[in-house]
């Protein structure tokens, strides 16, 4: 219901009132107006067969950006769920089968930092197609089940496929209308993936299924993605033909990295990703060591956490429309900070999960918004190497916080873990107002 509602919503975008034609076919009693108007009827016809096309189109290609998300987020969620069955298979140990995810991360941060590059010189389609190929090259041998070492290099292009798609897919709902609700919807659909997916594995490994049958089951997913983004993301991104028209030739992540507003941006999303990383890693260990939970509460817990994060992209994308990307976002640091606190200085279970769903349901909507609300502030031309910057950082930033909260944990006990998301949150809010007083670029 969600999704025909949000493809409703679209078409009010793309497509001119129907009433105009009504008014088109009223007759009256001079011929030669008559005629006039007839030939004004038959040119509005022509339009508004051209902007039901258009409809058609980006109703396909919104559909499959949603459908795209889910796959990516379903791989994200999967992965921890066979880590237990894949440690068992090759016989290694946790240290090792942790390279799975800096082999990931290696490839995704190649593709992000490359991607403007990419698009300048694939288009839309072809990077796309791009991204699900070298994605089904490395889930296709995974699904064969080979040595471990050659599981680890094919997670380098699974890593580069996942980035292509994530940022090809953000630079291309950012540039549509009203891009803000849009992005918000794209990544709770990467929540919803991301719910799906660790669901998917545990009934197939409760059936007694190996650990490679969730990878066919990518296979399949990526075939139906690979297809539609043959057929149907034909067109390249106007407004970065325009600029690249206009502008002078030059390499477009140099001319990305030269305006001060990017790196305030990508280091706002490094902090933002790091803390939405950090509590989700580190709030179970807090709950069960520090609050002494339930093993089975303290899980109910977190998973209320992630489900406030899908619900935040879900429910407050229509506000951004009412109150603008600016307030809201603040809003959303504020309700982070409540539930921080609420988590940190009441150790009452229902407070707590209280706390963690409000932390997750403001952190919801950051992510998406922020990379809309730079999309409207930097040229079409360097846009995918802004974005494929921001999401690289944010990597970066999922990697460093989570290790430094690990590491005063240690120092000072789990309890610190509230206090530090509070504190990046701070310098969250810093970083935000800064960033407002930037010019447009």
């Amino acid at each position: 219901m969600l999704f025909i509602q949000l493809l409703l919503k679209l078409s009010s975008l793309y497509v001119v009132s129907w009433k105009c034609r009504r008014r088109e076919k009223m007759t009256g009693s001079n011929a030669p107006h008559q005629r006039k108007l007839d030939n004004e009827s038959a040119v509005e016809a022509r339009f508004h067969d051209s902007d039901a096309k258009r409809l058609r189109l980006a109703e396909l290609q919104v559909g499959l950006a949603f459908f795209a998300f889910i796959l990516i987020g379903a791989n994200d969620g999967a992965l921890g769920v066979l880590i237990p069955s894949m440690r068992l298979h090759y016989g290694v140990d946790k240290a090792t089968i942790g390279l799975l995810f800096l082999f990931q991360t290696v490839g995704y941060l190649v593709a992000a930092f490359n991607s403007g590059l990419l698009v300048e010189k694939l288009g839309n389609r072809r990077f796309l197609v791009l991204g699900v190929v070298s994605f089904l090259l490395g889930v296709g041998t995974l699904s064969l089940m080979p040595q471990f070492m050659v599981i680890l290099i094919m997670m380098l292009p699974l890593g580069f496929g996942v980035a292509i798609i994530d940022a090809g897919l953000n630079t291309y709902i950012a540039s549509m209308p009203r891009n803000a609700a849009l992005l918000n919807y794209l990544h709770a659909f990467y929540g919803i993936g991301a719910l799906l997916g660790p669901l998917i594995a545990s009934t197939i490994l409760a059936i007694r299924w190996g650990w490679n049958s969730v990878y066919i089951v990518w296979i399949g997913m990526s075939l139906v993605l690979l297809i539609g983004f043959q057929l149907v993301f034909r067109e390249e991104n106007i407004s970065q033909r325009e600029d690249t028209a206009t502008r002078p030739e030059s390499n477009v992540l140099v001319a990305a990295l030269s305006v001060p507003m990017v790196w305030i941006a990508a280091l706002f999303m490094l902090i933002y990703v790091g803390a939405e990383v950090s509590v989700g890693s580190w709030t179970y260990s807090f709950l069960t060591e520090e609050r002494h939970a339930p093993i089975l509460l303290a899980g109910w817990m977190v998973s209320g956490y992630w489900i406030g994060l899908t619900l935040g992209r879900l429910t407050l994308a229509r506000v951004t429309l009412r109150i603008g990307s600016e307030r809201l976002i603040l809003g959303c640091l504020v309700g982070v900070v409540i539930g921080g606190l609420f988590v940190w200085l009441l150790p009452v279970y229902a407070v707590s999960a209280v706390g963690l769903g409000l932390i997750g349901f403001s952190f919801g909507p950051i992510y998406p918004t922020t990379i809309a609300l730079i999309s409207d502030r930097v040229s079409g031309r360097i846009l995918p190497s802004v974005i494929g910057f921001m999401v690289s950082l944010g990597s970066i930033g999922a990697a460093i916080c989570p290790w430094l909260a690990g590491l005063l944990a240690q120092r000072f006990g789990l309890w610190s873990l509230m206090p530090y998301v509070i504190i990046l949150t701070a310098a969250m809010v810093l970083l935000w107002r800064v960033l407002q007083v930037r010019p447009q670029v």
